[in-house]
């Protein structure tokens, strides 16, 4: 395995699964003699991500034109990206 030159490495996918590492888990490196430990910091990082990212979708859509606030998120993106299948009673240019 190499290293690259900003000092990264792919961590093999038997191993990230093995030690519950998913994309943005939190990890810290240790030394122990000559080797490098890379342990999995005990945190819910993903959960809280989460949580957080709710916590916006909720503001956002409390702010929203009432017509707007029964949409889904892909009817919203649509709407947004001038679909052609908009839904219906929501006019363009309103906010």
């Amino acid at each position: 395995m190499l290293v690259t030159e900003k000092g990264q490495v792919t961590i093999p996918k038997h191993i990230r699964t093995a030690a519950g590492v998913a994309p943005g888990s939190e990890v810290t490196f240790s030394l122990d003699g000559g080797k490098i430990v890379i342990t999995p910091v005990a945190s819910s990082v993903k959960n809280d991500r989460r949580a957080m990212l709710r916590a916006a979708a909720a503001k956002v859509r409390s702010t929203l034109n009432p017509e707007f606030r029964q949409l889904g998120a892909q009817e919203i993106m649509d709407f947004l990206r001038g679909a052609d299948d908009k839904p219906a009673n929501v006019h363009r240019g309103r906010r």
